[in-house]
């Protein structure tokens, strides 16, 4: 294991209380122990999050690149209205 570093953290009473709590529960050995968790936590959001800006960036890359023409708004529309037309009709015919 890597040698630790002690820090100092200012919080909020809830969000202490809510440490100690934790803690006095047995959820966790001690208060460091939550706080690598939480760090933990926020470390995984992160890279959850840059991977879905990814797919997002890489959606919109396609897009723009795609060489078909784009539609008219017109054009939108009407294939819209379509695909909700054929979606009513669908599900009138499995309530029948």
């Amino acid at each position: 294991m890597q040698p630790a570093e002690k820090i100092s953290v200012t919080m909020t009473p809830d969000l202490l209380r809510a440490v100690r709590e934790s803690v006095e529960a047995g959820e966790y050995a001690s208060t460091s122990e939550v706080m690598r968790d939480a760090v933990r936590v926020w470390q995984r959001q992160r890279l959850e999050d840059a991977e879905r800006l990814n797919v997002i960036r890489s959606r919109i890359r396609r897009s723009l690149d795609d060489p078909r023409p784009a539609l008219s708004l017109e054009e939108a529309r009407g294939n819209i209205e379509a695909l909700h037309d054929e979606t009513v009709k669908a599900h009138r015919h499995e309530a029948s």
